[in-house]
């Protein structure tokens, strides 16, 4: 089990960062927004809970081989960025000049392969994404391939998201081209009703057996098993479409995000079936927020989701909320802390 390199990737931004936000504000005026772009407030801001990611990988996954820590250039106060297992990524390390500056965060997941020393196999993390149990490299590889999956699910016409259901389509397109939905079926039945996924999805995707093609793809959002040979294998296939990405400077509706990498593999028949989502829990912040503060302080999953919601929330009274949920479960300092 502990022979497998695994190493964890995890996206930070600090949205206060006064140099940062006149980069963005630079960046935004040159390129003149427009409405396709997503630059709500929600993509950038802090919640505080950063060194509780950290508490959590020391206590939950001691045996990850190596943290490779992306940033604009801002690093937290409190970080030792001396430790041994700690590998600092700025934007400019590995992401190709021309697409820099970047606020995107597709951008910035669809370069995680040219990472100096990154492990063939790794775990990508966003910052909102904590474990609360022990974890297993057998959690996320199996013999080298990604445990995960495979959900079908129709993109949805959400009048009130102008950017994310044109990616999920965008995603489905570019898979559309290189898988034959039923013949794809008819190769690998088990990974489409695998007995141990959750019902609903098992009957979604009996439903979705009555169109030929595919309509959309349900991927959990949470830790990300990924493979840095898919991530060649995608921008071999798409260069020319993976560098239009690449040049947007924020989230746009003519993007795709990294979910097609993790469907790719399914869909090449390249994974281990499981119910992920049992695995990582996935919260939107509200006002209350009672059953994501029982789900950390009772540690009910391996993982968990706590999404920014696109609606108003008291933001002080939240954040407070989250750092005693996770003070009680994690309470002491990670060697990852000064």
């Amino acid at each position: 089990m502990t022979k497998q390199k695994i190493d964890f990737v995890i996206t930070w931004v600090n949205g206060a960062d006064s140099r940062w936000k006149q980069e963005k504000n630079n960046c935004m005026k040159q390129f003149c927004l427009i409405s396709e772009t997503d630059d709500r407030t929600e993509r950038y801001r802090d919640w505080g809970i950063l060194p509780y990611w950290f508490r959590g990988v020391e206590m939950f996954a001691p045996w990850v081989r190596k943290i490779h820590f992306v940033t604009w250039g801002h690093l937290p106060e409190w970080l030792n960025v001396d430790h041994p297992k700690l590998h600092i990524v700025k934007h400019t390390d590995y992401i190709s000049e021309k697409y820099l500056p970047t606020f995107n965060s597709h951008v910035i997941e669809w370069n995680f392969h040219r990472i100096q020393g990154l492990s063939d196999n790794f775990v990508y993390f966003n910052d909102d994404m904590l474990l609360l149990n022990t974890v297993k490299p057998t959690d996320f590889f199996i013999d080298s391939k990604p445990v995960d999956m495979l959900a079908l699910q129709p993109d949805v016409a959400n009048a009130d998201d102008t950017v994310m259901p044109y990616i999920y389509l965008n995603n489905a397109m570019v898979l559309a081209k290189y898988f034959d939905k039923r013949e794809n079926v008819r190769k690998q039945p088990w990974a489409y009703f695998h007995p141990g996924y959750p019902l609903m999805y098992l009957v979604n995707n009996a439903l979705e057996m009555a169109f030929p093609r595919f309509t959309g793809f349900y991927t959990v959002h949470g830790p990300s098993p990924l493979m840095k040979q898919t991530y060649e294998t995608l921008w071999r296939l798409e260069p020319e479409l993976l560098d239009h990405v690449c040049s947007h400077p924020f989230r746009h509706k003519e993007d795709v995000n990294q979910y097609v990498l993790r469907e790719y593999e399914k869909l090449n028949q390249n994974f281990v079936p499981r119910n992920t989502k049992k695995f990582c829990q996935y919260y939107n912040l509200d006002v209350k927020n009672t059953k994501l503060i029982s789900t950390i302080t009772r540690q009910k999953c391996p993982a968990v989701c706590i999404n920014d919601s696109n609606h108003s929330i008291p933001y002080k009274h939240v954040k407070k909320q989250l750092d005693i949920a996770f003070r009680q479960i994690l309470p002491d300092k990670s060697s990852f802390e000064i």
